[in-house]
């Protein structure tokens, strides 16, 4: 018998088995990457100085944005739908907690969380399906808890497009339409950025830092 999202929908066993795939290539691929990345080293540090509580990464892949938030201070798990990934950032962070695990299946006490971090971690998830994840994240959180989001994003005057990606589709959201999205379900926007794509990136980038709505 199913006994869980990643079971029955084809696109989370679709990037589950894709990242698995790939895991070792996408550690080089990342290797040094955050030194590069100031704008991802800025919101992180944000995130770091509001958060209260213990935090969890949603698809934290091999660890690295775990391992970095650890490093600021912050009470942080990581879980991924992708076993190998998961074994690789038990392999880099032993000092770190890491579990299998979807998003879709993300099964915690209400109000039992200070932050949750999705660094890139929606963007295989089908438009569709991705009001009932953050509410799940809303649930999960303590009153005034908070999210952040990485993501591609649009420039178009649209919501969001599917896109072509390496391991299974991909959707690139524009910052106002996730950020309706998240009103919708439970979060108010706390700040915004988009920033240009750098040279080995196919689009611009976005980040939200959301609070559960009081």
């Amino acid at each position: 018998m199913r006994d869980s999202v990643t079971d029955e929908r084809t696109d989370v066993v679709a990037t589950r088995d894709g990242y698995d795939a790939m895991a070792e290539r996408y550690v080089a691929f990342v290797e040094g990457l955050m030194d590069r990345q100031p704008f991802d080293r800025a919101m992180l540090r944000v995130f770091a100085d509001v958060v209260r509580g213990p935090v969890v990464e949603v698809g934290c892949g091999p660890g690295r944005i775990t391992a970095h938030l650890d490093a600021l201070g912050v009470e942080i798990s990581g879980i991924d739908l992708s076993p190998e990934m998961i074994r690789l950032a038990r392999t880099a962070y032993p000092g770190l907690s890491f579990g299998v695990a979807a998003m879709e299946d993300l099964d915690l006490p209400d109000g039992s969380l200070g932050g949750i971090v999705a660094w890139y971690s929606i963007i295989h998830t089908p438009p569709e399906h991705v009001p009932a994840i953050l509410s799940k994240f809303a649930r999960a959180l303590t009153e005034g808890g908070h999210l952040l989001l990485a993501f591609q994003t649009v420039d178009e005057p649209v919501t969001v497009i599917a896109r072509e990606h390496t391991v299974a589709r991909a959707y690139w959201w524009s910052v106002p339409g996730l950020e309706e999205v998240l009103r919708d379900n439970g979060f108010s926007t706390v700040a915004r950025m988009a920033r240009a794509a750098d040279p080995d990136e196919k689009g611009p980038q976005g980040y939200l830092l959301a609070t559960k709505a009081r």
